[in-house]
């Protein structure tokens, strides 16, 4: 099972970059699949940022998680 601590953790180091470019990312919740659902907001690709980007990112620090899917906000 993903802690979801650890996952607010890896977001916070890669918040600064996001905030660098006009953006941001929230973490909504993970469930026991190690799917991380998230919100990513102020740009036009911020889906892209998400999937890819942050994806990416968790995937490789954080042991468990399986992807990153948008929130219904």
């Amino acid at each position: 099972m993903v802690d979801k601590n650890d996952v607010a953790a890896v977001l916070e180091l890669i918040r600064p970059s996001l905030q660098a470019d006009g953006g941001d990312v929230r973490l909504v919740d993970v469930n026991e699949d190690g799917v991380v659902q998230g919100a990513c907001k102020g740009c036009p690709m911020s889906q892209m940022t998400l999937a890819n980007g942050v994806e990416r990112i968790l995937k490789e620090r954080v042991p468990g998680v399986t992807k990153v899917v948008p929130a219904d906000l």
